[in-house]
């Protein structure tokens, strides 16, 4: 019989509070896998909008029917695992996105391409909260830096697929889709590989010590926990709303204001996307040394002023001050999503599928909007209006202080 809390599920390890490394690669390169494909989708729009002739509102359709999907079923799946743990499920959840991506890469029509979109967001829908749950587990007592590894992947990937676009699809078409298969098997094998370690360690989210630290945390009136979580909810809107102006419509709004061609605006959206990814590797260990709130706090109001000045530079103050923006703004998610595990104990895949749908669902609901409002106005006047939304960062400054908490009981 296999041991348990080995990076492999072969081995014996010392502890439920060790923190797996392994386990944690394994997740983020997997996470690194979804999200490269994910971002394929907005990264291939300029070429999308030519050959099927659309407007920014069908374009933000395609989004809100992708991220919609990524978003609805994932409270629902983190709700049920919690109950019933399915550790080959992010294996499956990868094979619904190998469906959507081949689909994709042969749509001939408006209508199939929603289809193809629909399925890789089920597999990113299904992929979330179990994957989180993982890092959860592989964390031990470092949760922070777990969420923030993990993450990490997922904004790498997210800031590969414009650079994959440019460098392998641009100028010659939806079909060389086909070439990233190989990289979702390997996605597969892997999260096969992770179901087999999280089937024989479950006792480290379920067992009897898995939740020990958090016991010492006194546990807070319900009316302050549900004030909190819709606080969070309110940051979450303000970060995901502003990312979809700059995930969906930054390659249109440098071509248009800039003159760029397809192939520079996407690795401008690639230097945007690798400067999230650094800032979310920060944001983790920051929060497991300084407090999550004022992580969450600095993260979204402290990038306010950089959001505001964006529309009035020229490239290169636009180039610099994405790459800030981006590393500001993209510390806040995983100190909100620990934050958020800390404050209601014991609902680790329920938090993350909430967090992860509502952020993806205000991404969608982002895109859809703002796609409407730039064929109304124009792609600069939305990037005008998105700058106010980072203001709102203000209310983290209502959130109780759990750690200062936990730190006084402990006392």
């Amino acid at each position: 019989m296999t041991a348990p809390d080995s990076p492999d599920g072969t081995a014996p390890g010392p502890s439920v509070h060790r923190t797996v490394i392994p386990i944690l690669v394994a997740i983020s390169i997997s996470h690194l896998v979804n999200d490269t494909l994910q971002s394929l989708i907005p990264a291939i729009y300029p070429i999308v909008k030519e050959s099927f002739q659309l407007n920014f509102a069908q374009i933000g359709l395609i989004t809100f029917v992708n991220q919609i999907t990524a978003s609805l079923l994932q409270p629902l799946v983190g709700a049920f695992t919690d109950r019933r743990p399915l550790p080959y499920s992010l294996a499956a959840g990868m094979g619904f996105t190998l469906l959507g991506l081949v689909l994709l890469s042969f749509s001939q029509t408006f209508g199939m391409l929603l289809v193809s979109v629909a399925l890789v967001g089920v597999g990113s829908s299904i992929f979330h909260p179990e994957s989180s749950r993982v890092a959860h587990m592989a964390a031990g007592e470092r949760r922070g830096f777990a969420q923030s590894f993990f993450q990490v992947g997922g904004n790498a990937g997210s800031s590969l697929g414009p650079l994959l676009a440019a460098l392998i699809i641009a100028e010659k078409g939806r079909e060389r889709l086909l070439w990233f298969i190989p990289l979702v098997i390997v996605g597969i094998l892997l999260l096969a590989r992770v179901g087999r370690w999280y089937t024989h360690n479950s006792q480290r989210i379920h067992g009897p010590t898995a939740g020990k630290s958090l016991s010492l945390r006194p546990a807070l009136p319900r009316r302050t926990v549900i004030f909190s979580v819709g606080i969070l909810l309110v940051l979450i809107f303000s970060k995901y709303f502003y990312l979809a102006g700059i995930n969906s419509y930054f390659t249109f709004y440098l071509i248009q204001k800039f003159g760029m061609s397809i192939q520079s605006a996407q690795l401008h959206l690639f230097i945007f996307q690798f400067a999230v990814a650094a800032g979310t590797l920060i944001g983790g260990p920051v929060g497991d040394r300084l407090g999550r709130k004022y992580v969450i706090w600095i993260s979204i109001l402290g990038v306010s002023p950089l959001t505001l000045l964006l529309p009035h530079v020229g490239l290169a103050g636009t180039t610099i001050l994405t790459v800030f923006i981006g590393v500001i703004l993209a510390s806040a998610f995983s100190a909100i999503l620990v934050y958020a595990q800390e404050l209601i104990p014991g609902k680790v895949g329920m938090i993350a599928g909430l967090f992860f749908g509502f952020a993806f669902g205000m991404g969608a609901l982002g895109s859809a909007a703002l796609g409407k409002l730039a064929d109304m106005t124009s792609i600069s006047h939305v990037y005008s209006l998105i700058a106010f939304l980072p203001l709102l960062g203000l209310i983290a400054g209502l959130l109780p202080n759990i750690e200062g908490r936990r730190m006084r009981s402990k006392a």
